[in-house]
């Protein structure tokens, strides 16, 4: 059985000593594609240009390297199952969550000095103990990021598409209505839809709690960037840390590049040592499951788009 991969790097020899049942057989994310290349399975680069090119040359199972699959064609999706790997890269953005609420709260990196204070053994700092978060999404990264804030003793009220109980214990799940009011931390974790587009709009961000913290690690388009503007600079939104924007990459110039209020990073929330291996395990699993007849995990539901 044929895997074709749009990865190098020594993926393609990781893959078949894992599963030596398999020829891994390396293709391009752009340009042309043999027209004699045909495999059963894609390892898939997101957004890459010759991914409709490759789904119809046989393949059966498309299987999204990274988690969103925000602007795959839907064509790809035709006669064919997707995964993604979903929950790869809780930890590293979960951790990443908690830093952004921590340096709000303790207003790092300002503390630090590089000459004599004003005032010594002197500061009005906050506190994550007792804070509420308040987490748009409650799939793999938002459970991770809600654990992390239970550690700290944060209140955590969840809002997610299903009716479903919260996997975690100690998490409430309320509708957004309810949940807007209430979160001094308010952390965009839900996948990118047409449903999710701009979901925190003009009318969702004059619902928020005053001096609000907004953290994006989801996708740029959950949030309306002009409304978000607006919200800035009222005050009513004390600190936007977004990982993720719209468009990406920025060009330069963009508003959010300068806005004393945003602290803006370049979608890196991911990183971690560990990623790769992880997302490599999550493949290899899925691949002994495929061969094997079982389901999949990972599965997305092409109607949702997650």
């Amino acid at each position: 059985m044929r895997v074709l991969s749009q990865f190098g790097g020594g993926i393609s020899k990781e893959i078949t000593d894992a599963v030596p049942e398999v020829e891994v057989v390396e293709v391009p994310t752009d340009g042309d594609v043999d027209p004699t290349v045909e495999g059963e399975v894609l390892l898939a680069m997101h957004r890459s240009a010759t991914l409709p090119e490759l789904a119809s040359r046989g393949v059966r199972w498309v299987h999204n390297f990274g988690t969103g699959v925000d602007g795959f064609p839907q064509e790809v999706y035709a006669g064919r199952t997707v995964t993604c790997s979903r929950g790869a890269g809780a930890v590293p953005i979960s951790e990443f969550v908690l830093a952004t609420m921590l340096a709000f709260e303790k207003d790092v990196p300002d503390v630090w000095l590089h000459e004599p204070p004003k005032h010594w053994s002197w500061a009005q700092l906050g506190q994550l103990h007792g804070r509420t978060l308040g987490l748009i999404g409650l799939g793999g990264i938002g459970t991770a990021i809600a654990s992390r804030a239970l550690a700290f003793e944060m209140r955590v009220v969840a809002t997610r598409r299903s009716h479903a109980p919260s996997p975690l214990a100690g998490v409430e799940v309320v509708d957004l209505s309810r949940l807007l009011p209430a979160a001094d931390h308010l952390v965009v974790a839900a996948p990118a839809t047409a449903n999710t587009r701009h979901l925190v709009d003009a009318s969702a961000l004059a619902s928020v709690k005053p001096g609000v913290h907004i953290v994006n690690i989801a996708r740029g388009s959950l949030i309306d960037q002009d409304a978000l503007r607006v919200a800035l600079d009222d005050d009513r939104v004390a600190r936007a840390s977004l990982d993720v924007c719209d468009p990406e990459p920025l060009p330069a110039g963009h508003w959010l590049y300068a806005h004393p209020k945003v602290r803006l990073s370049a979608h890196i929330s991911w990183s971690s040592p560990d990623l790769y291996n992880r997302i490599l395990e999550l493949f290899v699993a899925n691949l002994r499951r495929y061969l094997a007849g079982e389901p999949l995990e990972g599965v997305v539901d092409p109607v949702e788009g997650y």
